[in-house]
């Protein structure tokens, strides 16, 4: 419920004082697909916040069956069995190797955690556990003697009629497909395990080249029909998908009316459970945008939508996740305010947007978008400003050959956030916190001041869940 207080003077003398119209409160929108205002009232949308107590830029976050969170960053597998209220370090560094390049997934069908990391440019471990991370098992994965084995990504899903189950194939000894995808100077390289992520003797390069981008990649999507995503790093909104378990691999592109910026960063696709597809990317204004599709893929809208509102000039990295039709989440790091600061850019020029060469004391927040109708023609978004301080101040370096700043200290939260749902359809965030401290108690803070990558976590505590016969969502007990 939104109250308006409504103050003035009314008298027989003067004239009538207009009521002010009724809106979303602060940092909060109600959009359409053009990122426009529309009339419509706010979901009820409460959010928690908890932090992981260690240091957590590019988080991976995933939610077993029995409520366990996972939250993989650098060396760590920090888990909390009570929403959030306490964390602990499951990690075997005893039995498995440990960078600060790791990635975390849960399989949604089968409970088992992945922790996945890169133990130098040739070699990866990867690891699981099906007890909630009270043990571990790993077998290391070797890339092969071409250099670089970087920007490791997995994920699950199921098998395929048309992949490598079928007669005359190798038949999978795991209730799913693991995928895991790096890329190498070549390229993009994607391997099939069949026995639930033991071994990946199957695949090779699905694109290329690392040179011009292409060979990096967002994170592994699936959907329940047993298509596989993976969005490429381009010039162009791009889509490689594969229908048959990572047999053969196709490439769509989208976007045109949008592009995207330089740098570029990665994208991400969600699906729901009926195998519609959302592919959201920063768009060249650096706004968020969505392609969608209806046909596992197959086919993409021409003309994109504006998830983010207009007010958001600037956002990085974006993540999805989907329940139902049309019912999608997303979250990104965004700036309101670099307009009415009349910012530069780090090298004095008029500031673009792009969060790469922000100047000066823009502040970046964590944002989220809802949408229950996001197959409609006419989409409504709900988007709510999460943290009460922000994320970070200036820059937020997104190449890591490239960063302006002295030393690259604005590289502090590398590439990525995490999004995922739980059985429930409630959704999680993680994403490292830059500005924490006297940074987020200053409203004068400095970019110099925002320089930390604190683990953290917010999650839905009550609302709509992205399950429609979950219905409204409460607060854990």
């Amino acid at each position: 419920m939104i109250s308006v207080m409504v103050s003035g003077c009314f008298s027989n003398d003067g004239p009538e004082v207009e009521p002010e119209e009724p809106g979303p409160p602060e940092g909060w929108f109600v959009t359409g697909p053009d990122g426009l205002p529309i009339e419509g009232i706010p979901l009820p949308l409460e959010f928690t916040f908890s932090d992981v107590g260690e240091d957590g830029a590019e988080p991976s976050i995933g939610i077993t069956s029995s409520g366990c969170i996972f939250f993989i960053a650098f060396e760590k597998v920090m888990r909390s069995c009570d929403h959030g209220e306490s964390w602990e370090d499951v990690a075997d560094y005893a039995s498995q190797p440990s960078t600060s390049d790791p990635y975390g997934w849960v399989d949604p069908i089968t409970d088992r955690v992945f922790n996945v990391q890169m133990v130098t440019l040739l070699t990866t471990w990867i690891a699981w556990s099906d007890d909630d991370g009270g043990s571990w098992l790993g077998n290391p994965h070797d890339s092969g003697p071409v250099p670089l084995n970087d920007h490791i990504k997995l994920a699950s899903g199921p098998w395929t009629d048309e992949g490598y189950g079928i007669p005359g194939q190798i038949s999978p000894v795991y209730d799913t497909a693991v995928y895991f995808c790096y890329n190498k100077i070549a390229g993009i390289f994607c391997y099939t395990s069949f026995d639930g992520g033991a071994t990946f003797e199957v695949g090779g390069q699905i694109y290329g080249l690392a040179t011009t981008n292409g060979g990096l990649h967002g994170a592994i999507s699936t959907s329940p029909d047993g298509t596989v995503y993976v969005p490429p790093r381009v010039e162009t909104p791009t889509i490689i998908f594969s229908k048959d378990n990572g047999v053969t691999w196709s490439e769509r592109t989208m976007g045109l009316d949008t592009g995207t910026p330089y740098p570029r960063k990665n994208s991400e696709v969600g699906t729901d459970s009926e195998s519609n597809a959302y592919h959201i990317w920063t768009g060249a204004d650096q706004g968020v945008y969505m392609s969608r599709s209806t046909d596992s893929g197959n086919t993409w809208e021409e003309n994109s939508i504006r998830v983010s509102p207009v007010e958001i000039i600037s956002s990085v990295f974006p993540h999805i996740d989907a329940g139902d039709p049309g019912r999608i989440a997303i979250t990104y790091l965004g700036s309101e305010n670099a307009s009415e600061l009349n910012q530069t850019d780090i090298d004095g020029n008029p500031w673009n947007g792009n969060a790469h060469y922000a100047h000066g004391n823009v502040s970046y927040y964590l944002y989220v978008t809802f949408s229950l109708n996001a197959l409609d023609d006419e989409p409504v978004f709900h988007t709510v400003r999460i943290s009460p301080d922000p994320v970070q101040i200036g820059a937020i370096c997104l190449n890591s050959g490239d960063c302006r700043d002295i030393g690259g200290s604005n590289r502090n939260l590398l590439d990525f956030n995490d999004l995922h749902i739980d059985r429930d359809g409630r959704v999680y965030i993680a994403f490292a916190d830059g500005c924490t401290g006297d940074c987020a108690s200053n409203w004068n803070a400095t970019p110099e001041d925002s320089r930390s990558r604190r683990g953290s976590m917010y999650y839905l505590s009550s609302g709509p869940s992205l399950y429609e016969s979950v219905g409204d969502l409460a607060e854990f007990n």
